[in-house]
């Protein structure tokens, strides 16, 4: 499996990431089913959040982990310091806090890349920045990365890093897919537009995007007029989206693959390094999604799918 290399990380992190948000020790023998054939494809990365299931999803994967005696073969992602019902918690104190809970169920002493699950700009990034290095020194935390930020935010936090002599951010995970969100999925989200992978490309700066394949918009499931997801509807229903999934399937065709192979190909051929988070949970799945990041979309391809306003009527 392809890989990309992240500052401050050792080792590979292959372009297709495992997703775990329906993990749980009650379903083990689905979370072993799964893990040991991504891993079997040439997988190594897998993504996790303090909130999964409530923490349930770090502890099925340290579970994973001890019985497969494999840490040292797998990348663990896993974020922390996502709001609650009281609001934006990113601060020292919730870091500290979630970060040595994910340690512990996941049963290890170190995280490989841990990302801040959410932002909140009222904090300054010289606060968030100094409290992940105290846990970088300590060895708890390989590279530090942060989910759903902006990039004016995240090249302030960098700016402020480096006059400082601190280890900054070395990778971004917000949404990237060749359907343009047409608003965030939830609060607080981020979606990355054609400015945002501008400055990727210009500095070379990793994305590791979830909902890659548009939650479903590529599998051939929905059309306009089924408005059966609310959700995708609010996000995704547009006349340009339509047309991308038209030129999705128009391509996929001529190369004799599936449309969503195509749209999962879109994110993996950027510019810069990128990986797709996916949610495979069967062989079937996980081997459409491998077989998709094979693919190599040329950069007339690339432009040819996304910017459709000046060809369609």
């Amino acid at each position: 499996m392809k890989t990309i290399t992240i500052p401050g990380l050792a080792k590979p992190v292959t372009t297709l990431i495992q997703g775990s948000d329906y993990f749980r020790p009650s379903i083990y023998d689905k979370v072993c089913s799964v893990l040991d054939r991504y891993v079997a494809i040439g997988g190594t990365t897998i993504d996790t959040a303090h909130i999964y299931c409530g923490g349930e999803s770090e502890v099925a994967i340290g579970q994973w982990i001890k019985d497969r005696n494999n840490r040292e073969d797998v990348v663990i992602l896993t974020k922390g310091a996502h709001h609650d019902q009281n609001g934006p918690r990113v601060n020292p104190e919730a870091i500290f806090k979630d970060l040595f809970e994910s340690l512990e169920r996941l049963g290890t002493d170190y995280i490989d890349l841990y990302a801040l699950h959410r932002d909140d700009p009222s904090v300054q990034v010289s606060v968030i920045i100094e409290a992940l290095n105290e846990h970088i020194k300590a060895g708890r935390i390989k590279a530090i990365g942060a989910s759903n930020w902006t990039v004016k935010r995240l090249q302030e936090a960098n700016e402020y890093a480096a006059s400082n002599r601190l280890v900054g951010f070395t990778f971004s995970s917000p949404n990237l897919s060749l359907a343009k969100a047409k608003e965030p999925f939830w609060d607080g989200c981020v979606s990355a537009d054609a400015s945002d992978c501008a400055w990727h490309q210009e500095h070379q700066f990793p994305i590791l995007s979830w909902s890659s394949q548009a939650r479903g918009f590529f599998t051939g499931r929905f059309t306009p007029e089924d408005r059966s997801n609310e959700d995708l509807v609010r996000v995704f229903y547009s006349e340009d989206n339509w047309e991308r999934l038209r030129r999705a399937g128009q391509l996929a065709k001529e190369k004799d693959v599936s449309t969503i192979q195509i749209a999962l190909a879109y994110v993996l051929n950027q510019p810069f390094p990128s990986c797709a988070l996916i949610g495979a949970q069967n062989e079937e799945e996980l081997l459409s999604c491998y077989e998709g990041s094979k693919i190599v979309l040329t950069k007339d391809e690339l432009n040819w799918l996304e910017h459709v306003e000046k060809n369609v009527s």
